[in-house]
């Protein structure tokens, strides 16, 4: 076949209209833009990465250093691949480069985790640095938004952040680092203070200003209180809008290498000591103290294990997951499970139990109140996503949960089924009937306006837009559990 025949020309036709179509169906990540020197988009279900000249020479040393090779065999680093742009049909435009990194199962941020998942991510950070100073490298980044979980595993994605360690520079992260690691767990630490209001509030974390005034005289005397607190806000007060160049002078004072490591050293000993306080909650022994008897709980446990069952999930949510006795159940039928509760404690639990277990890394504990879950906000309400934009579930477990949304949330029934069938989700749901002795707790101290609460209303509410499959009565007919496929 010469050069000139019809069928090459064909197909040099056919691949120029498919490197069109790649090149179009590019998705930047509205969250990723305040780095210049890289920019996170998506082709379908694969993560890629744009990087700057500089950045992608940056790259090109990590990827041979003997430490991140290291870091990313061990999964605590995202793995992460150079491209060939050509090949890809990427237009580079102005970047210099680009890199594929594996795909997350889940984004979620620091506001939805417990306390021992971000005090794991700050010393997995701390770790990072570590190992990247005995390199000559640094992370120029501290923000706890570049650590994700693959189930219990925190693993680090944003790889831009590694930079060669120049003579005489500071940490320049090291502000940041306080400001959304280690402030949110002293919060929470000295204070017995739930940190994740705190963060969710303000994306870019607890300044160290609002930190200082939220500490009393009797807590300069803890911990990292005085160095990490009282003397950075007194700095930053200090040099605020004086013009002075802080990190040339630093560099100037010979700010070097030897200091850093002595402060990630001491800031990992300090982060390792954190506990939280207060660690008594509603439902956080909710696996020894729920109201079923153990025959009831076998039922329980069959009836939704048949119904994982049905087939393979590709992603499944257990709301109001407790200790998450279920979600494991699941994640035998599921290629991840979000196990979601709004009591931290419980998400703690949870958390520890799958870590100490060494568990599967399919299921991700998250901290989520759905009454009241995490909306879309930072820049342009785009930078953090809703949970609803993030995946959508194919499997939803609502067990002993729908008492709570109705009764102690006042949300009304036909809406919480509404927005159930609005994810496109197949359905185990529980009701539990008002004869229950744990409605007649939550109605004990309400006015009780809640017409719409019937086991009648509630199977209508299902069957109107969902099909449902199986059913059966728990603990003598005050309570039924439901599965039930989306239509």
């Amino acid at each position: 076949m010469n050069e000139s025949s019809p069928l090459k020309r064909d197909a040099a036709i056919i691949a120029e209209s498919i490197a069109a179509t790649q090149v179009a169906s590019v998705e930047p990540e509205p969250g990723s833009y305040r780095d210049r020197n890289g920019a996170v988009f998506y082709r379908g279900e694969r993560v890629f990465r744009y990087l700057s000249p500089r950045a992608l020479d940056n790259w090109r040393r990590l990827e041979q250093a003997p430490f991140f090779q290291k870091l990313s065999d061990e999964g605590r680093v995202v793995e992460t691949h150079t491209v060939d742009p050509l090949a890809a049909g990427v237009d580079l435009g102005r970047w210099g480069g680009i890199v594929e990194h594996a795909r997350i199962p889940f984004i979620s941020y620091p506001y939805e985790w417990s306390f021992g998942m971000l005090k794991d991510a700050a010393l997995l950070h701390l770790e990072l640095m570590r190992q990247a100073l005995a390199a000559d490298m640094i992370l120029k980044d501290s923000s706890a938004y570049n650590v994700q979980w693959n189930g219990v595993r925190p693993v680090f994605i944003d790889i831009p952040s590694f930079e060669p360690l120049r003579q005489g520079e500071p940490w320049v992260g090291y502000r940041q680092f306080c400001e959304l690691f280690l402030y949110p767990l002293m919060l929470q630490a000295y204070k017995g203070a739930d940190f994740r209001p705190w963060l969710r509030g303000r994306v870019d974390g607890i300044p160290a200003e609002d930190m200082r005034g939220l500490m009393s005289s009797r807590d300069l005397l803890r911990p990292g209180v005085l160095l990490h607190v009282a003397a950075q806000a007194a700095l930053q007060k200090r040099y605020s809008g004086g013009g002075q160049n802080v990190r040339g002078a630093l560099a100037e004072a010979g700010f070097g290498k030897a200091l850093i490591e002595r402060n990630v050293g001491k800031l990992a000993k300090l982060v390792e000591g954190l506990q939280p306080a207060n660690t008594k909650t509603t439902w956080a022994d909710y696996d020894r103290t729920h109201s079923y008897d153990d025959a009831e709980l076998t039922k329980k446990i069959e009836f939704v294990r048949r119904s994982a069952a049905t087939r393979h999930w590709h992603l499944a949510w257990d709301l109001g997951c407790n200790t998450g006795t279920f979600s494991r159940l699941v994640a035998e039928h599921s290629d991840y499970v979000v196990a979601m509760d709004g009591d931290w404690m419980a998400i703690e639990h949870l958390y520890q139990r799958q870590k100490a277990a060494d568990a599967s890394e399919n299921i991700l504990p998250l901290v989520m109140n759905l009454a009241d879950a995490s909306p879309s906000q930072g820049w342009r309400n785009a930078e953090r996503k809703a949970i609803t934009e993030r995946g959508r579930p194919e499997l939803t477990l609502c067990l002993a949960l729908v008492h709570h949304i109705v009764i102690s949330a006042n949300i009304p029934l036909a809406e919480f089924i509404s927005w159930l069938a609005g994810l496109g989700t197949s359905l185990v749901i529980e009701f539990v009937g008002r004869e229950d002795e744990m409605v007649q707790t939550l109605l004990a101290n309400k006015d009780d306006q809640y017409d719409d609460y019937h086991p009648e209303i509630f199977r209508d509410l299902l069957s109107a837009r969902f099909d449902i499959q199986s059913e059966q009565p728990l603990k003598g007919g005050k309570r039924h559990i439901y599965f039930a496929t989306v239509r």
